[in-house]
């Protein structure tokens, strides 16, 4: 059987390598020493440096257990295709796939039906949906998105108040390595999709450690980004359309900006501050955020686009000031994503129609997924953002 790459069952392995679980690791799943987590009965996943990954699960009155992976199965160009398990004498079940590339990847367990997270792994998702597992398959060193051994930046908690939405809230502010509480910086406020917490960002997302590992590289200027969480209205009410972008925008303007603001030394003008957001953030983005030229300058629209932006937004598309007002705009969208009908690629097509200067960009080898956005904002948002006109 297939899950974009070739199942095989494997004994247990482990590989000669350095101690994993005790530091803030780059593959902390790769089982040097043969031991299971701490409270688990089995060792799930195990991933080895040839990229093969299994999984186990003890479930000796199951009848059925399936592997659902959609963003491994995405990086393949694959639907996702729940996989079988084998069904071991002492109730083990088990399943081995690969090589699966390095990145990581969301997965869950159809347990006799029931959708369920991995009971033995000790990495979780972050986020306001029901609970997922990840999987980290690491290449031969920690990538793009991992802790590397480069100055750090520091990641705030702020908790408050919202007259706005009427209850607490919270948001989550990295500030650079070596900040400066005598010199201003740019702002880029960065919001997650649906589902997505304030902090997802930060950790799904690995957002503090890609800014650290570019500025190291020399491929992105210090910047602060605020995270607050763009949630302002249940996504399954039957009004969210209707009720969210104009509470959003009261959000911003009443507490998101004024408490970075204050906090902060942040440039206060429009040339330096961004909005930029995935999927539905990426909407936030654009349904608000080029409604308010007064606060932003630049944008990035990270696998979204409404494909009927000449009716929603059509005092930008129609404003012949839109490219002397706009600094930088980025449109990208995952490799799997990349198809005539995606609403990125409508978008795109709509802002060239209208002459709107922007940078268009499909890669990751990616689909809807973290996989996706950790590598739009790597490869090419972050590195534009004040960099000149786009």
């Amino acid at each position: 059987m297939r899950i974009g790459v070739a199942i095989l069952v494997l004994a247990c392995a482990p590989a000669a390598a350095q101690q994993a679980q005790v530091n803030l690791d780059w593959n902390p799943q790769k089982n040097t020493q043969n031991l299971a987590p701490y409270g688990a009965n089995v060792i799930s996943p195990e991933v080895r440096d040839d990229g093969t990954v299994t999984f186990r699960v003890r479930a000796p009155r199951a009848q059925e257990i399936m592997l659902s992976a959609p963003t491994i199965s995405a990086a393949f160009g694959r639907a996702d295709k729940p996989v079988p398990f084998i069904k071991g004498a002492d109730g083990v079940w088990t399943l081995t796939i690969g090589p699966v590339p390095p990145n990581i990847y969301v997965y869950k367990f159809q347990i006799d039906g029931v959708n369920v997270p991995d009971p033995n792994n000790t990495l979780t998702g972050f986020a306001d949906q029901p609970a997922y597992s990840q999987l980290v398959v690491h290449g031969s060193g920690p990538a793009y998105y991992d802790a590397r051994n480069v100055p750090h930046g520091n990641l705030t908690r702020h908790v408050y108040h919202s007259a706005a939405l009427s209850g607490e809230r919270e948001m989550y502010v990295y500030t650079p390595p070596g900040y400066d509480g005598k010199k201003k910086y740019p702002v880029l406020y960065l919001l997650g999709g649906s589902g997505e917490l304030a902090s997802t960002w930060a950790l799904d997302g690995r957002a503090a450690f890609i800014e650290d590992n570019l500025i190291a590289e020399g491929k992105a200027l210090p910047m602060i980004i605020a995270m607050p969480n763009n949630q302002v209205v249940h996504r399954s009410d039957p009004k969210h359309t209707e009720l969210t972008f104009k509470l959003f925008e009261a959000e911003l303007r009443q507490n998101i900006i004024p408490l970075v603001e204050k906090h902060y030394r942040v440039r206060a003008d429009r040339g330096g501050r961004a909005i930029a957001g995935l999927s539905m953030g990426g909407r936030h983005a654009q349904l608000v955020g080029f409604k308010c030229l007064d606060l932003f300058a630049s944008f990035g629209i990270l696998s979204a686009g409404d494909p009927d932006s000449e009716k929603s937004t059509p005092e930008f598309l129609n404003n012949p000031d839109t490219n002397k007002k706009v600094d930088y705009l980025f449109v990208g969208l995952g490799t799997r994503e990349d198809l005539p009908t995606n609403r990125s690629v409508v978008f795109h097509q709509i802002l060239d129609k209208h002459k709107i200067r922007h940078e268009y960009y499909a890669g990751g080898n990616g689909a809807h997924d973290w996989a996706t956005w950790r590598h739009l904002l790597y490869a090419k948002f972050l590195p534009g953002l004040w960099r000149g006109k786009s």
